[in-house]
């Protein structure tokens, strides 16, 4: 006992020291998803940001795996002293505890809350031969046909899949899931007319949308956004209260100095504010969307996660 005493006493004197210079050599910025879409680009436009406020390397590590569980564990198991953070989604930080029976980590007991960064516009997207145009349209072809309808996700229980539930479980309307591994092929098989809808991002859609070979029906956000002011929102267009907020954040391992926490806190909101980052985000349909404090933004995760956990048990979502 007094081994494992002195241990954890020079632990938080070496962290408590680290704290006070830091930063003093480069930061490891985990990117649990691989080298394309939103999460990458949002990472890649703030980690220049970075560098000059914190005058020091942020080193971009693309560690893909498992829908993000992969890199969120490689980061849980790191020294909590701010050289190692992680760009959380909504899928591995607030969902995926729900699905499988089993997880490497306790986001809640592993992590330490640092920063939302992000929400990722979602928008429901459909092939251009449905004959549907409206939100309305969609539930009153879907009744008409039950069960003939199925939409395309970027894999279980990521932010696509849950928005397709939620609009099942407040419609009433029958439709089959089909998990993809990833946005792209999603949109692929839309594309190819093999599947009717999928609630794609933004940044996997609009040049689809641009070209008319997809028809975008609405946002999945609470209000209407800048980039599509003419298309309404999902509950706007008669489900109110339907809101899938596909947000990116940052955290760390546990045990982290609050000082540290605080100084990343502030310089990632810091990047977000900035006008050059906001607007070349938002062309991708990516918005920022900071919470004021670490403690709010671990506050979120705990209400994200509720809210999601009632999601997959009404759905009877299982991974495993």
């Amino acid at each position: 006992m007094r081994i494992g005493l002195l241990i954890l006493t020079c632990l938080s004197w070496t962290l408590a020291h680290a704290a006070d210079t830091y930063p003093n050599r480069p930061i490891r910025y985990i990117l649990p998803v691989a080298p394309s879409g939103g999460s990458d680009i949002t990472a890649r436009t703030l980690a220049p940001k970075l560098i000059e406020a914190l005058g020091q390397q942020v080193i971009i590590d693309n560690r893909p795996g498992a829908g993000g569980v992969v890199g969120m564990s490689i980061a849980a198991r790191t020294t909590p002293d701010g050289y190692t953070i992680v760009q959380g989604t909504i899928g591995p930080v607030a969902v995926d505890a729900s699905l499988h029976s089993k997880m490497p980590y306790d986001t809640s007991r592993d992590f330490t809350p640092i920063a939302r960064l992000v929400s990722a516009l979602n928008i429901l997207v459909v092939h251009p031969s449905m004959p549907v145009r409206t939100v309305k349209d969609l539930i009153n072809y879907a009744k008409e046909n039950p069960n003939k309808l199925n939409f395309g996700s970027s894999g279980l229980g990521h932010a696509d899949h849950l928005a397709g539930e939620i609009f099942k479980s407040m419609t009433g309307v029958q439709m089959q899931h089909i998990a993809y591994k990833g946005g792209a092929p999603a949109m692929t098989e839309l594309l190819g007319g093999n599947i009717e809808l999928i609630f794609s991002t933004v940044s996997t859609a609009v040049s689809f949308i641009q070209s008319g070979r997809i028809r975008a029906i609405a946002v999945t956000s609470e209000k209407r956004v800048s980039l599509y002011p003419d298309i309404p929102t999902v509950a706007e267009s008669g489900l109110p209260g339907f809101v899938v907020d596909n947000w990116y954040s940052i955290l760390g391992p546990r045990g982290m100095p609050k000082s540290i926490v605080n100084r990343l806190h502030k310089e990632f909101n810091r990047a977000l504010a900035q006008p050059d980052v906001g607007k070349r985000l938002e062309s991708f349909g990516i918005f920022p969307f900071p919470l004021p404090t670490p403690e709010a933004f671990g506050d979120y995760i705990k209400s994200e996660t509720a809210k999601y956990a009632r999601v997959v048990k009404e759905a009877g979502i299982r991974a495993d």
